[in-house]
């Protein structure tokens, strides 16, 4: 049998606080400070093999078999490092998961006769195991086992549950320093692919004769699925595109640049409005899952006439602002993007007389809600524009952000915010800029 763990007394334990600090000071790396913590451990109790496991915090346990529910793990003289898919690791099973799950410490003087074992290495008959615990939260557990039956005791119990206490404090520190580094990583691959996306979107408002055009684009997150486009035609006409994926951040932000360069080389295959989604739609079917789908509006203007020809594909209605003051919707041509093989899509046309403006815009837009769970709505929509309707598009357009925030109580908006303004200058403008 092993010698028992050796009585603590207040000289012992800050010599052994001593020795942890020393060993871990130098270092914020996790599986070096669990390493440490094992070599540090050995000089004071024997064992024939030993492991130190810190949880995953972010997998509540019981709740998600699909991912490790431990993060970290040093072991000691067992047969071979746990594979992924041990259900220790995986599922918080045996002595190490009653620890970690109850927080309470385990001691099995004959493992054969305890149902809640499972077998790490074929030599071990006894063993210990305690909880490492910080502020309150049970972060990990602390094994040891003998080749022994019957080797530990309340004494090794007292020297252990000390131990973890002390080693708690270095492992926190590790922990919350992978984190760090770990956010910060993410959020530098994040602004990569802010930039990424930023590029994806127009840098700058077109210049058409007898129309003023102005678009945003504002993510929830720092990608998003939202996506406007100008892509002018051989023939002088410009054609407009505007999108919403469904979904937020980067599963989204991917579907949207999928989205983008299929129109950009399908619009080049067929000219027809139609028939350039239905195109798309059969490329989307084949690049994404059922549970995703687009819905667009997506058209063409020839700036001399003002006719507009368009496919509403499941979207927002746009609406085209009469300068008379009345407004239309402008109806759906088909369903949603990426649904249904073989949907069929309807282009209709439409005329923006001088003096209207078009309003492409998404569901972010319209239905910020106020505190009561009010939506913003398209009315209010409307009534900001024609407010604005004297003045540069966009003016306008900072004028729709600024009333949906004020709108909202705060900054950041709760879904990916996507507005394009199309205005056809008045008659007499017109003619002037012609002389």
């Amino acid at each position: 049998m092993m010698p028992p763990a050796p009585t603590l007394s207040p000289e012992a334990k800050y010599r052994l606080l001593l020795k942890l600090s020393q060993e871990i000071g130098r270092t914020l790396d996790l599986q070096e400070v669990l390493r440490h913590l094992l070599a540090t451990l050995r000089t004071s109790v024997a064992y024939d093999a030993a492991g130190v496991f810190v949880l995953n915090r972010r997998v509540p346990l019981g709740q998600d078999s699909t991912h490790r529910m431990i993060a970290g793990m040093a072991t000691v003289g067992f047969d071979e490092t746990p594979r992924d898919e041990d259900p220790m690791l995986r599922q918080g099973k045996g002595i190490i998961g009653h620890v970690v799950s109850t927080g309470q410490p385990v001691i099995a003087p004959d493992v054969s006769r305890d149902s809640r074992y499972v077998q790490g290495r074929e030599a071990t008959r006894s063993e210990i195991a305690v909880p490492i615990v910080s502020s309150g939260e049970v972060v990990g557990a602390l094994n040891l086992e003998s080749d022994s039956v019957d080797t530990y005791a309340e004494a090794d119990l007292e020297f252990l549950e000390f131990f973890a206490v002390a080693a708690a404090i270095s492992i926190e520190k590790a922990i919350v320093h992978r984190e760090m580094v770990e956010k910060h990583r993410i959020e530098h691959h994040l602004a990569i692919a802010r930039e990424v996306q930023s590029a994806l979107l127009p840098a700058s408002d077109p210049v058409v004769p007898g129309f003023e055009i102005g678009g945003i684009n504002i993510p929830t997150w720092e990608i998003g699925g939202d996506y406007f486009d100008y892509l002018p035609e051989p023939d002088g006409r410009l054609a407009f595109a505007l999108a919403d994926v469904s979904g937020k951040g980067v599963p989204a932000a991917l579907l949207m640049a999928t989205f983008r360069a299929a129109l950009r080389v399908q619009r080049q295959i067929d000219a027809g409005v139609g028939s350039t989604i239905a195109a798309l739609n059969r490329v989307l079917l084949d690049s994404m899952d059922s549970s995703r789908f687009v819905t667009a509006v997506y058209g063409v203007l020839a700036h001399e006439t003002g006719v507009f020809d368009y496919v509403n594909c499941g979207h927002n209605p746009p609406l085209l602002l009469r300068a008379g003051g009345g407004c239309e919707l402008l109806p759906g041509g088909g369903p949603a993007l990426g649904m249904w093989d073989g949907a069929e899509f309807t282009a209709r046309t439409t005329t923006i007389e001088p003096g209207d403006t078009l309003v492409l815009y998404t569901d972010g837009v319209v239905e910020v809600a106020d505190a009561g769970d009010c939506q913003f709505g398209v009315e209010r929509l409307e009534q900001v524009v024609r407010a604005h309707a004297g003045g540069p598009v966009h003016v306008a357009v900072d004028a729709v952000v600024s009333a949906t925030r004020a709108y909202l109580g705060r900054p950041a908006f709760d879904d990916d915010f996507t507005l394009v303004l199309v205005r056809r200058a008045p008659r007499a403008a017109a003619a002037g800029g012609a002389r």
